[in-house]
Order: C-alpha cells, then structure tokens, then sequence
C-alpha cells in the first residue's frame, strides 16, 4: 500500500528524527575558551620578541 502525500507546507517524518531534545554538555571550563589559549600564544610570541630585541640593544 502507499503512503499519503504529504502537503509542502509539512515536514513529512523521518527515521532518526533530531527533533527530540538533546542532553546539553557540561562546559569545559577554562580548557574550551579560544581566548585563553590565544592569549597564550600571544604571550610567548612577545616574550621570545623581546628577548631579541634585548639582545640587539644590548641590555
């Protein structure tokens, strides 16, 4: 037997549906910020820079 149309206006149902709600994560805390681990990096490139130029200045 076939199915009913279904009319463009609804979404017809599918298998493995999302629409039931997911269980949200816990945050990561400070491991999953960007901005921790960019200021990092951000850090360790202006310490090695002024360890040069100290060493062209001669301090």
């Amino acid at each position: 037997m076939t199915e009913p149309l279904i009319p463009p206006e609804e979404t017809p149902p599918a298998e493995g549906s999302t629409s039931s709600a997911h269980q949200e994560r816990p945050d990561g805390g400070l491991w999953e910020h960007p901005m921790f681990w960019v200021s990092l990096i951000v850090l360790g490139a202006v310490l090695i820079s002024l360890f040069f130029v100290f060493r062209i200045f001669g301090f």
